[in-house]
Order: C-alpha cells, then structure tokens, then sequence
C-alpha cells in the first residue's frame, strides 16, 4: 500500500514522529522484527488509508520520512516478528501499535477481544495468537507541530527550602468549582484559570503537584463496571498529556497551562509513572511495548513468558535495557524542555532503581539522572519504595532526590491518635527526620512531609473513620490500606454531636499546623484545606464523580479551615526557622550558650534521656533559637528570625507548660489549635508563666528578637 506517498530514507533520529516543517520523519525502535508498517489514518481514526513498508533499518530503528506528511497526521504501527511467548517475542501485526514516542494520543481505547494479542478464552491462554484487527478501537498517534510562543517564560526555580507542595488532580480539582467557567472545569486550561491561581496565591503554596498527565488507559474491568482509572496510575504514552483533560484538544493547552502557572510563581511538578506500563501481565493488552519488542521494554521471568511483577500492576519496565531506559530519560527531557515543567515525582520509584533485583542506589537510573545537564537542576521526588523485596527505601536515595516520607505520615497519625511510646519519633519528625536522611548525607529538605495524599484518606476522613469504606470500588472493600493509624473521634462517619465535631475540627488544625511547622518540605493534598471528604473511601483510584472531585461550596466549618490554613502556611513562610537547610545539632550556637535546639519537658526543662518514655510524654515543647540557622543570606549576613516555641499535647487532659525565661522577654501565641479559628484567647504572655496547653491541641509562641 505504498502507492500515495513518497518515502524517502529519513533519520533514525530523534525516535518518534517529528515534524521539520517540511515532511514528517518517522522512527520507531524494535531489535527484534522482521518487518515494521507504517499505518496512516484518515483524520477521524475510523480508517487505514494508506500501510507503508519502512524499507530502513539503522541500529535496530526503523525509519521513513514522508515529505507529504502534515501535523494533525494519524498513524499506528504494525510490527512483524515471531509470536513465540515461551521465549518472550508477542510479536502480532494484526494489532495497531501505538508509538511510544507519540506526542499526541487519539482515544479512548475501545475494549473488545481483538486489543489482546492471543485467542482470549483460548485453551492455551497467551501462547495462541490471535489474528483479528484491533485497528478500529486501538489508540493511535497523532503528528504534533510543537511551535508555540512561550514568550519570556521562565521556571521560578523556587529553593527547595522554601517549597509548598500542593497535590492535585486535574479534572478533581476543577470539576465543580463554581467560579471555574463550565466549558473548562476539569481542564488543564481550568486549572490554570484566575479563580485557581488565585486561590494557589492565598494559600500560599509554591508548586502544584499533578497526579499522572501522561496518557493513561482505564482497565477493562473497571469499564465494564462503569467505572474509571480516575488517578492515571495506568500510563500507555509517556510523551502525550492526557487528552480526557483538554478543553482543546491541542498541545498548546498544556503548555499554556504551565505558561500561567509559571507567571503566578508556582512550580509545576508531574507525578509520573515509568515503572509500569498498562499492558498488564502476560494475559494483559497488546497496545505499544508488548508488540513492538517485549524483551526490550519489560523485564521478564526467567521463563520469559512471565513478566516479573516490582509494581503489583503485573508488569515492570526494564530499566535494565538500555532502549527503555532511554525512553525513560527522552520522556523526562522532554517534559522539562519543550514543556517547561519543574520537576517529577516518580511512582514506585525503587523499580526504577533496580538492578539485576536489588535496589542499588548507584544504579544506572539513578546516576544519569543526577549528572544528566537538563534533569539535575529540576526538582525529583522518589516514591522511595515497590513491592519487592527490599523495596521500602526511604532515606536510601542519594544527594539531589528527596522522598516521600512515609515514616512522617505514619509517625505524626500515631501521636495525634494518642498512641503511647512516639514522642521520641515525633520528635525526629518535626526536626526533618535526621535518623533517616542524615546517614546518605542529605539535609532536612530532603524529607518531603505529608499527612495525607491522593492514596488514602483525607485529612477530614483520617479524623472522621477508623475503617476504610472502600465499597462503591466494587471489590468488597478488600482494596486499599486496612492500617490506616486513623482515629474517628468517637463515631464512625458523618455525626450530628457536637462535641465530636469539634474534636474533629481541632484535630485537622493538629496535623495541618504540625505539617507546617516541622522542617522538611510540606506537601498538601487538594482539598484538605476545605476539610474535603471521600466519604471513608481510602482507594478512591476509579472514582471519577462526587466522590473523589473537591467540593468547593463552602460553609463555615470549610471557611475556618481554609483560614487556619493560610495562617500556618504564612508563618511558615515567614518565619526561615521553619525552612532551615540544615539539621539541628542540640548544641550552643552563640556565646549565650542558646542550643539551636531544646526538647521541652512541660515543667519547662530539657527533657531527660529517661523521661522521652515517660506518661506525660503526649506532651512535648520544642525551644527554636532565632540565632540557630547557621546560614547566610546572598549579601552574607547571617539570617536570623524570632526564638520559636511549639507545645505539643497529644493527650485528652490540660497540661500546664512552664514556658522558658530567656532573659524575661515575653511570649506572643501566633496559634492555638483549641480556637476555632486558631487565634489565641489571651495573645501573651510573660517569659516563666505557666500556659494552659489544653489536650489534643498545638500552640505556636513566638519571641520577637530585639
């Protein structure tokens, strides 16, 4: 079928389809075919108008270039090889493949028997090949031209130290906001709109975190049960922003949208999925990977039929093959470069870190990343673990990454819960969690702190239920975490007590002034600030409705909360104690004999070796001297702030705190989490006076230097 267009010879470089502005080149790696077709469309999809023989090979990349080829151009691949799955090939050019490299994906994939590339129901599963054409429902490429005029567009390179995360999902966010104009809710161009950005300016925060944006597929028994892959966890393109969030349809949404967040000074970070792919295991789809050259892009049993299986999702890229992980490394350039984002989270990121089996920090992933000019000067966030074996690495990244800190998370639950025995881990945790970081020679910023995050509950249901009610997913509430260290205050659910309710406000105002006031770099789910629920549900992954999208009308248990958390996010922001680079040492730090840190018994001395395990120790002070940060500002003075004092009490009685003398000057309250708003009943008091620190709550005092 070469007869309509011109195939002239083109580059095996760059992979993928690139418009020059004269013709198209097209390239697509494959180590293992015999033949590779070209597939080009008619512009809705519907039709294969012409199937090209790339008559090329360099290297093991096949390529044409097409001088009558135009942006817009809808393409596929059919790949020739031998289907023998015993020895890893699943070669089936009955099957439309999707580029892997394509910038631009047409969807949605539409499931039927024919996406499979063996004899579903078949008596030999997988090893009989299945001849039917998929090309009808399968995804497909689309030609990008990427010009767009970014104008005097610059990243914020905001300092990690002072970084603000704020996780969100795209369409959740957006979706019914009242303010958002309807055609854009749930929209890149939505989120980037001036009723978000302003509400990103109030808040305070300095980055929006995306839940997946690449291209991801919605699993076919979650289709069949009229549901969705809402979060993305499911990637089939690692180049293409995900259509189902375009207002458009276009590149430029995208791009646009980071233009605008880049002008309000916020960071934007992708959280990506490269450990896996939405091929599933060996009796999952053919759909790009798996039909262009299995052996290449997974890693594989030693019974290469078998997929081995680091991500629970039934397959794991091989990071191992040097093509894969090229495709890893030209996607995260590429998103930085021609995108302009900031930075990435990546899921499940030991995968990535494996070698041969074991995590190996100084594996080739995690080496070009820190010396790779485009990449080491964006930020990268490690979900530090899998489910292999060996797989909870957190504090075992090297220099330049931090991680997702899950000890924090479960650490600052138990001692709000009231769990006996943490004040010690509390303690590490407010402090940037030296135990963990310090060993691999990073300091606190390292330590990305959060309470809660897209898997799980909110902070409202984390205060709200002691059970996950995980039932609408459809899989007898078996899915999500069962040991969540939630507390629901004394009723499970929705409760019309009023004394309930306002335990459970205060303990949301807990975690969110701890989250604020502990060193390290904070990160907030979306919603949170607004007290959002999922009604219990701690795997809202396939919930794309009312339950898992913010609800932004808002009353006046949602307005306080939106208050509070302003208020701790500024003084977080104001205050550079907060933000320090450096660990803590307990020790004098000026000829006064102040230590840059003390650990406050309530009777207003250090605290002892012995009494950390003591009863009262639910009740914790934390002494910050101003003169203790060690650093200097770009003109090389010393920075300074104000001493700062935090009273932590996690217990249900009133404690009486002795607050330190320090020379007589006295104690101004900025918060206290017993107030419904947040403001102190009385706002100071003397140096040596005794504060009523009620149960379950945090106070923030504050000693203005002279």
């Amino acid at each position: 079928m070469n007869g309509g267009y011109t195939v002239w010879r083109g580059s095996p470089a760059p992979l993928g389809a690139t418009w020059d502005g004269s013709g198209v080149n097209f390239a697509l790696y494959s180590e293992h075919a015999e033949r590779v077709a070209l597939c080009l469309f008619d512009p809705k999809g519907r039709r294969e108008v012409e199937r090209i023989e790339v008559p090329y090979r360099t290297d093991f990349v096949w390529h044409c270039y097409l001088p009558e080829a135009r942006p817009g151009q809808l393409y596929g691949y059919r790949v020739h090889g031998p289907y023998d799955p015993e020895r890893g090939h699943r070669f089936n050019a009955c099957k439309l493949l999707l580029d892997p490299y394509a910038r631009l994906i047409e969807g949605p994939l539409k499931w039927s028997d024919a996406q499979f590339g063996y004899r579903v129901g078949g008596r030999r599963e997988d090893l009989q090949m299945d001849t039917r054409d998929n090309a009808s429902g399968a995804l497909k490429a689309r030609v990008v031209d990427p010009a767009f005029t970014w104008g005097d567009d610059r990243p914020p390179r905001n300092s990690w130290k002072d970084t603000v995360i704020y996780e969100a999902h795209v369409k959740g966010l957006t979706q019914l906001h009242p303010d958002v104009p309807p055609q854009l809710r749930g929209t890149y161009e939505g989120l980037a709109s001036a009723p978000m950005l302003d509400h990103f300016r109030r808040l305070g925060v300095t980055a929006v975190q995306l839940l997946p944006v690449h291209t991801a597929v919605d699993e076919k028994h979650l289709v069949e049960r009229g549901l969705r892959n809402y979060w993305g966890y499911n990637t089939i393109g690692f180049f293409a922003p995900d259509p189902r969030y375009s207002a458009s349809g276009e590149l430029r949404e995208f791009k646009t949208m980071v233009k605008r967040l880049h002008e309000a000074g916020l960071e934007v970070l992708l959280d990506v999925v490269y450990n896996h792919t939405a091929e599933g295991n060996h009796l999952g789809p053919t759909l790009s990977f798996r039909g262009i050259d299995n052996t290449v892009y997974y890693r594989l049993e030693d019974n290469p039929r078998y997929y081995r299986d680091y991500t629970g999702c039934g397959n794991s890229l091989s990071t191992l093959h040097p093509i894969a992980l090229r495709l890893v490394f030209d996607s995260l350039r590429y998103w930085v470069s021609e995108m302009h984002v900031d930075g990435f989270r990546f899921d499940l990121a030991v995968t990535l870190a494996r070698e041969q089996h074991a995590f190996d920090p100084h594996g080739a992933f995690l080496d070009i990343a820190r010396q790779d000019p485009v990449l080491s000067q964006v930020k990268l966030i490690a979900e530090p673990w899998d489910v292999g074996e060996g797989g909870y690495q957190v504090g075992g990244f090297p220099p330049g990454w931090s991680d997702w800190n899950g000890r924090y998370r479960d650490d600052l639950r138990s001692y709000w819960k009231g769990d006996d025995e943490v004040v010690d881990e509390l303690a590490s945790r407010l402090s940037g969690s030296s135990d963990i970081f310090a060993p691999g020679g990073r300091g606190p910023t390292a330590s990305i702190n959060f309470v809660t995050a897209h898997d799980g509950f909110t902070l409202r249901d984390l205060v709200s239920y002691n059970e996950k009610h995980n039932e609408a997913n459809g899989a007898g509430n078996r899915d999500g975490e069962s040991h969540n260290r939630s507390w629901n205050c004394g009723a499970e659910g929705p409760t019309d007590d009023p004394s309930i309710r306002a335990l459970r406000r205060r303990q949301m105002r807990n975690f969110l002034a701890t989250l604020f006031f502990s060193q390290g770099v904070p990160m907030l789910l979306h919603g949170d600030e607004i007290g959002r629920t999922q009604g219990g549900n701690n795997n809202a992954y396939c919930q794309d409705n009312e339950v898992a999208w913010v609800n932004w009308t808002l009353d006046d248990e949602a307005k306080s909360i939106l208050a509070f958390t302003r208020r701790v996010i500024a003084l977080r922001n104001r205050h550079p104690l907060f933000r320090r680079l450096t660990f803590f040492r307990g020790r004098a730090v000026h000829e006064e004999g102040d230590k840059d840190i003390v650990w406050l018994h309530p009777a207003g001395r250090e605290m002892s070796d012995e009494e950390w395990g003591a009863d009262f120790a639910r009740c914790l002070g934390a002494h910050l001297s101003g003169r203790g940060l060690s650093e200097r500002d770009e003109h090389g003075v010393p920075v300074e702030d104000d001493d700062l004092l935090m009273l932590l009490n996690a217990g249900s009685e009133e404690a009486s705190f002795q607050l330190p003398n320090g020379g007589g000057r006295p104690w101004h309250v900025r918060i206290d989490t017993d107030s419904e708003d947040g403001l102190p009943r009385q706002p100071v008091f003397a140096a040596g006076a005794a504060y009523p620190l009620k149960g379950r709550s945090l106070v923030l005092l504050c000693r203005p230097r002279i």
